[in-house]
């Protein structure tokens, strides 16, 4: 029995080739990484003891790099069961909980049509690629040159050109004997029962293959010469081969990219993932850049198949959307469509362009560089989230308040993964926690980066009374003064942080994956953070400490810088200053950084421990509330250890020298 292409992917896309092939090994776990979908174990082909039979979901194969076997979900049933290939298929749709194609000369009649039409489409591609190049193409061949394309790129991409009459394309197919009903089929002509003669559906236009996972052309995009066009781009209507929310363009061609960037062991060397932009240039212009993992919807909103086919290529796809308000609504449109989706190892990730820019632009003026610094800030789905809900408007009454932690409730709700779903939700109390701290007068007060912000030693507050504990059990960790102060805000160590790299904005663009992805506690501070990266992405390699400085100032900062200052000089934190030689304030910021980050992971571990106690105490779990105690104790070493650390940097400022301090005494 003949099994039609679409059938056989409809199984691959179903079963994942791990569930195949885990019934017959034992993977390893070391090696293996669930959560992208790439698995290791020993070859079931021949007789190993170290695991070099490696399969992977996203590519739906498996390869030994000791014998040399590779192949897809039903070659591993033929080749290791001995099974035919009807009867792998059979077991394959079974696990796939697909009915198998019952003998239809229907269906066999559509497959062949189907069949026919790519060879019409592949014809059109053809022509219209021929157009591009003729003396009737000159015009679009121009404008394409203006837009900085290669004739390598033009031919990569295969983009054409349709000429400006109502029935060339028509004509020419007709004359390589190509029925009236395929073209019409194809979606190459407008027709209908009040159209007494069909007409060409692209006109003057720049003309952009549109190409299945199998790399055939199943429909095209059109960009229109003439501005006064009703559509500046005009795609195909759905099709017998083209549906228009299934399909992204450049899909086979980014995904090969993306494959191809991971090494041969499997591990994902940061550039194997999908970048998905918003149109046809932009996809291409990445590509001629060397970005060559990036995607489009087809002139319309990601859709949820979109999504899928997203995740298909890679656990967390980077959406990269223009800066302006367009793009903003956009990026809140599909953080919205992906929220109920994800689930452990599987989310997305949000770049958003500087005002006014699109990636076309970006790469074209100014090179690849700027487009990866957009790209190394990309934003968590939280942080979306997040920031759309509190960015705007005033929280300063508890009605108000109470409202945005309700909306908030109500939108991690949808998360289908339980486990995704409650950590989202301590996710955003963390964020309410922290965006509604009461801001204390930092006025005269000293310390090293634990410094603390309205309490007094042993857990009072300036008022006198106990600060609440979590639970007895942590008691005495919260009274810790590296945990306490990360609750209560630790604003000489945010400050330091802050600071530093406003006078060494240098440390900006040597270390920007880490500053870009710092999280401050402090409103003002993240606020002003925001500023800061801001001004960053404008100003690029023109970014100099007085600039910074003057627009931050401009920016309604200026007291805040002043304040900043002189708590650094007030706590002997010189190399926070402008005066510190660069080395020493990077090294003092290095380390600044690692014990910020080591706090903020303490708490939250603290937290989670907590967490768990009260659960396995309510169930009475006699043999766990151990084991957490003594998570939590060496929680409570760690945070000692790291006091005594802090006890060191309070001091670290004056190092040979290179800062001049003021006298002590």
């Amino acid at each position: 029995m003949r099994f039609t292409p679409s059938f056989l992917d409809e199984i691959r896309d179903r079963v994942p080739i791990s569930a195949v092939i885990g019934r017959r090994v034992t993977w390893d776990r070391k090696k293996t990484n669930v959560s992208r979908g790439d698995y290791w174990a020993c070859c079931p082909f021949h007789g190993e003891k170290s695991p070099s039979f490696h399969c992977e979901d996203r590519k739906g194969r498996y390869h030994c790099f000791g014998c040399g076997v590779s192949g897809d979900h039903f070659r591993f049933l033929t080749e290791l069961d001995g099974l035919g290939f009807p009867e792998a298929v059979q077991q394959l749709a079974d696990m796939a909980g697909m009915a198998m194609p019952q003998p239809d000369a229907q269906a066999e009649r559509r497959e062949r049509e189907r069949t026919s039409l790519l060879d019409v489409m592949e014809m059109a591609a053809t022509f219209f690629e021929q157009q591009l190049q003729s003396a009737a193409g000159a015009r679009a061949r121009a404008y394409l040159r203006d837009r900085g394309l290669t004739g390598r790129t033009i031919e990569t991409f295969r983009l054409g050109y349709a000429p400006d009459g109502r029935n060339v394309l028509k004509e020419h197919l007709a004359g390589r004997g190509v029925p009236k009903e395929q073209i019409e089929a194809c979606g190459l002509v407008v027709h209908g029962p009040d159209i007494p003669v069909s007409y060409d559906r692209f006109r003057d236009r720049i003309m952009f293959p549109i190409l299945s996972s199998r790399e055939k052309v199943i429909a095209f995009g059109g960009r229109a010469m003439s501005p006064d066009a009703p559509a500046k781009y005009l795609n195909s209507n759905e099709t017998e081969l083209f549906h228009k929310g299934n399909v992204l363009y450049n899909f086979a061609r980014a995904r090969r990219a993306a494959q191809g960037r991971r090494g041969s062991d499997g591990a994902d060397d940061g550039a194997g993932t999908i970048i998905a932009v918003e149109g046809y240039m932009d996809v291409i212009a990445l590509h001629q850049a060397g970005i060559e993992n990036g995607v489009a919807p087809l002139g319309t909103a990601l859709t949820e198949a979109q999504l899928e086919l997203l995740w298909k290529m890679t656990p967390q796809p980077i959406l990269c959307f223009d800066g302006d308000g367009a793009g903003i609504r956009a990026a809140n449109r599909a953080a919205e469509l992906a929220l109920p989706h994800i689930r452990p190892g599987r989310t997305v990730r949000f770049a958003l362009l500087p005002d006014g820019k699109d990636p076309d632009d970006l790469v074209r003026n100014e090179g690849r560089e700027p487009f990866d610094k957009v790209l190394a800030s990309a934003q968590p789905l939280a942080e979306m989230i997040w920031m759309r809900e509190a960015g705007t408007g005033s929280y300063d009454t508890p009605e108000s308040r109470a409202e945005l932690e309700a909306r908030l409730k109500q939108i991690v709700s949808v998360i289908a993964d339980e486990n995704v779903r409650r950590h989202y939700q301590q996710d955003m109390r963390d964020r309410l926690n922290r965006f509604f701290q009461p801001v204390a007068s930092q006025r005269g007060e000293r310390g090293g980066f634990g410094a603390r912000r309205g309490r007094q030693p042993g857990g009072r507050s300036a008022g006198g009374s106990q600060a609440p504990l979590p639970t007895s059990v942590s008691a005495g960790l919260a009274r810790s003064t590296l945990v306490r102060g990360a609750q209560e805000l630790p604003v000489l160590r945010e400050t330091a942080l802050a600071l530093t790299i406003v006078n060494h904005p240098q440390l900006l663009f040597e270390e920007y994956d880490e500053v870009a992805a710092i999280e401050f506690d402090n409103r003002d501070l993240q606020r002003f953070w925001s500023a800061v990266l801001g001004i960053a992405a404008s100003a690029g390699d023109r970014l100099t400490r007085e600039r910074l400085v003057e627009e931050l100032e401009a920016a309604d900062f200026a007291a805040m810088l002043k304040g900043m200052d002189q708590q650094v000089r007030n706590a002997r934190l010189w190399t926070a200053t402008a005066e510190a030689a660069p080395s020493d304030a990077r090294e003092s910021y290095l380390q600044a950084l690692a014990l910020h980050k080591r706090t903020r992971a303490l708490l939250w571990q603290r937290r989670e421990l907590e967490r768990e106690l009260a659960e396995a105490t309510e169930e009475g779990d006699a043999e766990r509330v151990p084991q957490i105690l003594r998570a939590l104790q060496e929680v409570q070493l760690e945070t000692t250890r790291l006091e005594n650390q802090e006890a060191i940097i309070d001091g670290f400022g004056v190092m040979s020298g290179r800062v001049k301090g003021p006298a002590k005494g």
